[in-house]
């Protein structure tokens, strides 16, 4: 059973992030701003959802969020920062762009860079505990499969559309037969496809 907030006297926004573990393509990061009496029974941590329903939730959470939006750090930037560094700052552009300011941010994760004047919580698989981290997962995931589906046009040859940029063999043999995309993280290393990526 998710929770609707993690504190009440501050107003609260949920972040999180998606594709950071990806060899290719941006992360994504979303913040969200929910009503406090928020309430919906299919709403989870995306990896627990279907496809057809994350973008049915998707709608649902755009109609009834008080605020909520999308920050993007792309695979150069990543390059240069490295992965989680451009997961924080994709929740902090994420965060920028709200229409109103949250005085609280929870964040899906044990590890977060403080943005300005907010305080803070870290939440440990917190997209499976708090509705606004799990709607936050939901639109940093949608909208990050649209761009690689998108993407995925450009160079069929990766299989996006079905792996979205995340390490699956027939990504990584794709890499090591032809090489990056102008898509691909240079600075992510890309193993044997019959190891163990772990």
């Amino acid at each position: 059973m998710l929770l609707p907030f993690y504190q009440d006297k501050f107003i609260e926004a949920g972040c999180d992030a998606a594709g950071r573990g990806c060899l290719a393509g941006p992360v994504f990061a979303a913040a969200v701003i929910l009503p406090k009496d928020f309430d919906h029974p299919l709403l989870n941590d995306s990896k627990q959802i279907n496809e057809k329903d994350r973008y049915a939730l998707r709608d649902e959470i755009e109609k009834t969020a008080l605020a909520f939006a999308v920050g993007i750090v792309d695979h150069i930037e990543i390059d240069r920062i490295n992965n989680l560094n451009a997961s924080f700052l994709a929740m902090h552009r994420a965060v920028e762009k709200l229409h109103f300011k949250p005085e609280f941010l929870i964040i899906d994760g044990n590890r977060f860079k403080p943005y300005p004047n907010i305080k803070h919580e870290c939440i440990i698989k917190g997209d499976g505990k708090y509705f606004s981290i799990a709607a936050a997962s939901i639109l940093a995931k949608t909208y990050r499969d649209d761009f690689m589906e998108a993407i995925d046009a450009e160079f069929p040859i990766y299989q996006w559309k079905k792996n979205k940029g995340y390490p699956t063999t027939v990504h990584r043999q794709a890499v090591i037969d032809l090489g990056f995309s102008p898509y691909h993280r240079k600075t992510f290393n890309v193993s044997n496809p019959q190891l163990s990526i772990f």
